[in-house]
């Protein structure tokens, strides 16, 4: 979905047909600038790229006619829409309907020219990239500990252009796949993938991984085509999950991070929403895992008093023993 970044700009990421009629669509980060009056496109976020890095493509604002959805010209590329720049047409790909109707509704917002009544003594006022989104869609959330991990969902969402049942109907992309499996999807190995951007352990270099989370593990690949992960994460190392404290000192949009006993993990989503997705689902999957209102503390706990040679000794065991787990006990 369309965000406004920490430069007032919104931004995000689409499919453009970069070559006119080719019928190939590229994947590009795109970010929308009002202030210079252009919208631009790069490889990847800029925020991933080596310092300097040119944009691929650009547009002024100023020779795109108008915006519209171009669904029934192109059936063949799901939702499609087409930007009219002077004799030029741009195809491009949004990643579901909203993001469709969003993309389009910003666009021609900022290439929209509002000339004043003739009885107005002043110029009317100029919205702001959070405006232009907010007037869109209007979303809050809320924060629940559950089994000792903070759980973050959205309790309210409104949006102009989309239906009850316009929303209801949209497709489910493997980014926002839920935390929880229905009976009917047993063979779906994983709960949620996709890319996300993040920080290495020692280099703490950003580099674009594909992350896959089921519900023992959640791990991250070079990219969608590698079967062999760099990384897995068990869940029941997992203490925390949510958004990055410290995004406004690493300068990352969309950041959060997934704290375990040895490491934090930064990673950086393409979307707000996409990074409440990411948090909610691995929130979910360890509640899951534990079982509801047990913590990893209770876990531990559970499983040391479980132990079977602690139970062998208080059977079998009199005076001073040395168990298989190493403890010494005395009874």
């Amino acid at each position: 979905m369309p965000y406004v970044d920490r430069q007032n700009r919104i931004c995000g990421f689409l499919d453009i047909e970069e070559n006119e009629s080719s019928g190939r669509f590229l994947r590009r980060y795109f970010i929308l600038d009002t202030e210079q009056g252009s919208l631009l496109w790069y490889m990847d976020n800029p925020q991933n790229l080596p310092k300097g890095a040119q944009n691929v493509g650009s547009l002024n604002l100023t020779y795109i006619s108008k915006v519209s959805d171009a669904t029934k010209v192109r059936p063949k590329a799901e939702f499609c829409f087409v930007i009219n720049a002077g004799m030029r047409k741009f195809y491009l790909q949004a990643n579901d309907q909203q993001d469709l109707v969003e993309w389009i509704s910003v666009l021609n917002k900022a290439t929209k020219i509002t000339v004043p009544k003739s009885n107005e003594g002043h110029t009317g006022h100029a919205e702001t990239p959070q405006e232009v989104l907010g007037a869109m869609k209007q979303v809050s959330y809320k924060t629940e500990i559950i089994g000792g991990v903070p759980i973050i969902t959205a309790t309210q969402e409104q949006g102009e252009g989309l239906t009850g049942t316009e929303r209801g109907g949209l497709r489910r992309t493997p980014n926002q796949q839920p935390y929880f499996l229905s009976t009917g999807a047993q063979d779906q190995a994983f709960i949620k993938a996709g890319y996300c951007v993040k920080q290495g352990a020692v280099m703490k270099n950003w580099k674009r991984r594909y992350f896959m989370l089921d519900e023992n593990s959640i791990s991250y690949y070079k990219s969608d085509l590698e079967r062999e992960a760099l990384k897995v994460v068990p869940l029941r190392e997992i203490h925390k999950v949510q958004e990055c404290k410290q995004s406004e000192l690493m300068m990352r949009d969309n950041l959060f991070e997934m704290v375990t006993s040895s490491r934090t993990f930064y990673i950086q989503a393409d979307s707000p929403e996409d990074m409440h997705s990411w948090i909610k689902a691995i929130s979910g999957a360890i509640v899951a895992q534990r079982g509801p209102g047990r913590s990893a503390n209770t876990i531990r706990q559970v499983r040391r008093l479980s132990s079977p040679c602690i139970q062998r000794y208080s059977l079998f065991c009199s005076g001073e023993c040395s168990t298989e787990c190493g403890v010494t006990v005395t009874h």
